[in-house]
């Protein structure tokens, strides 16, 4: 007898009931978690039987009095693709379905940062995306004060290829597809991140009453009223903003021509050099619109080709025109500025660019170290040096918005809770930028992030990795207070949480960039962590050097490192950097460093005859810091006076 004819029509004879409702999660081409039981959920009408049928076996329930109903399926070892089939009133099918490894990818907008924005450096990735093995959901992002969720909006499984590729996160994908080539097996991702979010707004109500500040926001933000009324005072003094901006611009209401085109007067316009800010110039810190021109000389060969205009970043938003014609804009200050110029705009002889920059806020202009290109086929043209500008109108700085969406619980109810019938293998987070001003505070905070999913999954100790903050911002040259590196700090703190690992970054972030776009790196040293905190591979070197303990000798001190590999390296040769020593007064300076053997490094300095505390790495951006291990991986930014 075949046996699934028989499976189906058992589930088929299961009709006349009422219909029945699937989550979002539980739909084509979704990862089930292997060696694991796994809930089948729903919602039907009260009391009403549903028939399921999957890989062979057959199970009937009832939905509750509020409709509610679950299946629990035995654990499967990785396998696929299945067919589900439920019945009630009619039958839903659910295709493509395979067992394997689920990851919850979740955070702030380092973990929502797209293959799209880090493109260019992963051309060859994005051309040969296809593995079907990898299947990724993305969480909707939304926020709810009132109560945790039952189901997301929306939402559906895909697997990557070249068409939509560029939507996946970088550091899920990157992750996914290395995690898969060490184990061979499906991988699910389903990303719940929102940019700009710190770290309360995904813990839910009950745990933040031990933060009473962030519980007084959850039960504040309850009041829609409150939300609307906030909501509604953001847009009319922001649009009010706008339109008295644009009302105001000259360079649209000037008599004598527009300024975006070629052609008008430019008496009244100085020089300044881009990249650059215009409050380093006389005009001085102004908000409000300043406009720019460059001129650009092309041979007729090239005049009406395509191209690609490349403007680094600029603060905070502009329009951009070429010889008169639109060809982009862009709203807000982070993405890179990547604009494509359409064919027969170029010409031979001088070209036009204008660039309408608005500063609501702060320091206006271009960001350095960032690329300003004309691209033209394989030729380069460099738009950096001294371009004109003019101010349009100055304005009063622009109050920033209230984030509603970002207070104490709301992502926690509307994109976590919805996932938590869903059994996983684990989380992978990159959070705690937001959390930079009050890094002592995440010290508990995270820890408690972590043991409250976990016990909300309802799975056991399960594997949390998560990503020790990059390098960020101008580095400096003695040592000094930095919250980012206490932050750094908090983090680490959280390893004495069992099946937890940590990816330090302190190498792969950019000074002028709060989105490095290296992700690929950050998702393998990820995978490090996770070959051996989840699948239990001891012989993997999974972490940087890892400081272990301290002697002090004399006037040096006597530093051993754990997770040195075969032993601890100076990157790049030459002499240990970023190592700081201070004495009773703690005061710290440079100090000298040296390995001495394949776990010790001993850090002295003239200055301090009497140390009694040693830092290495600890800054913003702690550049140049090169101790290694063999493995290629950085040791970890520490402290010993706290």
């Amino acid at each position: 007898m075949r046996l699934y004819p028989l499976i189906l029509l058992l589930c088929i004879s299961f009709s006349g009931m009422a219909q029945i409702r699937l989550p979002r999660l539980v739909s084509d081409g979704m990862v089930l978690q292997r060696e694991t039981e796994v809930s089948i959920w729903g919602w039907a009408g009260a009391g009403e039987e549903v028939g399921l049928c999957f890989a062979g076996g057959v199970y009937r329930t009832e939905a509750d009095g509020a409709g509610n109903w679950k299946v629990t399926l035995p654990a499967m070892p990785a396998g696929g693709p299945y067919k589900l089939v439920l019945s009630g009133r009619d039958t839903i099918t659910v295709n493509d379905i395979l067992i394997g490894d689920v990851w919850v990818c979740s955070g702030q907008s380092n973990m929502e940062t797209t293959m799209e924005r880090v493109s260019p450096l992963y051309p060859g990735e994005i051309e040969s995306a296809g593995n079907s093995f990898i299947r990724y959901f993305t969480v909707p992002k939304t926020f709810n004060f009132n109560a945790p969720q039952q189901d997301l909006k929306s939402g559906s499984w895909i697997s990557p290829g070249p068409d939509n590729i560029l939507q996946f996160s970088a550091v899920a994908y990157f992750y996914a597809k290395a995690l898969y080539d060490s184990i061979r097996v499906p991988i699910g991702l389903i990303n719940a991140s929102l940019g700009g979010s710190p770290a309360e707004a995904w813990i839910d109500e009950q745990t933040l009453t031990k933060f009473p500040e962030y519980h007084r926001e959850v039960l504040r933000f309850k009041d829609t009223a409150l939300i609307d009324s906030i909501r509604q005072a953001d847009q009319i003094r922001t649009q009010s903003w706008y339109d008295r901006l644009r009302a105001k611009d000259r360079g649209y209401a000037d008599p004598l021509g527009p300024w975006k085109g070629p052609a008008g007067d430019r008496a009244g316009w100085r020089r300044m050099r881009v990249p650059g800010y215009w409050a380093d110039t006389p005009l001085g810190e102004v908000n409000g619109v300043v406009w720019f021109r460059n001129e650009i000389q092309l041979p007729a060969a090239i005049a009406g080709t395509p191209a690609r205009l490349l403007l680094g970043r600029i603060v905070d938003a502009d329009s951009v025109f070429v010889n008169g014609v639109f060809v982009g804009a862009t709203g807000y200050q982070y993405p890179p500025r990547r604009y494509i110029v359409p064919p027969q705009v170029l010409k031979e002889g001088k070209n036009t660019l204008v660039v309408r920059v608005i500063s609501n806020l702060g320091r206006g202009g271009f960001v350095c170290d960032k690329p300003y290109q004309l691209v033209i086929g394989e030729r380069i043209i460099d738009l950096e040096g001294k371009w004109q500008y003019r101010l349009a109108v100055a304005m009063e700085p622009l109050a920033p918005q209230t984030f509603v969406q970002w207070k104490p619980a709301g992502l926690y109810n509307a994109m976590i809770a919805p996932l938590q019938t869903f059994p996983i293998k684990g989380v992978v987070w990159y959070q705690g930028e937001s959390n930079t001003s009050r890094p002592a505070e995440y010290r508990d905070l995270f820890r408690c992030l972590i043991q409250s999913w976990r016990a909300q999954w309802g799975q056991g100790e399960f594997p949390f990795l998560f990503v020790q903050l990059p390098n960020y911002m101008e580095p400096r040259d003695q040592p000094s207070e930095s919250n980012w590196a206490e932050l750094r700090e908090s983090q680490m703190k959280a390893l004495v949480l069992p099946n937890t690992g940590m990816a330090v970054a302190i190498d792969l972030g950019e000074w002028n960039d709060i989105h490095p776009l290296n992700k690929k790196d950050v998702s393998e040293r990820l995978v490090r962590a996770a070959l051996k905190v989840a699948y239990g591979r001891d012989a993997v070197v999974h972490s940087g050097p890892m400081l272990e303990s301290r002697e002090i000798h004399g006037n040096s001190v006597l530093l051993t490192f754990s997770d040195v590999g075969k032993g601890l390296v100076v990157k790049g040769g030459g002499k240990l950097k970023q190592f700081a020593v201070a004495g009773k007064d703690g005061r710290f300076v440079r100090a000298n460093a040296k390995i001495t053997g394949p776990n010790r490094v001993i850090v002295s300095s003239d200055a301090v005859p009497h140390p009694v505390a040693v830092r290495y790495a600890w800054a913003d951006n702690p550049e140049g810091a090169n101790l290694y291990n063999s493995e290629g991986l950085p040791a970890a930014p520490f402290r010993t006076d706290h």
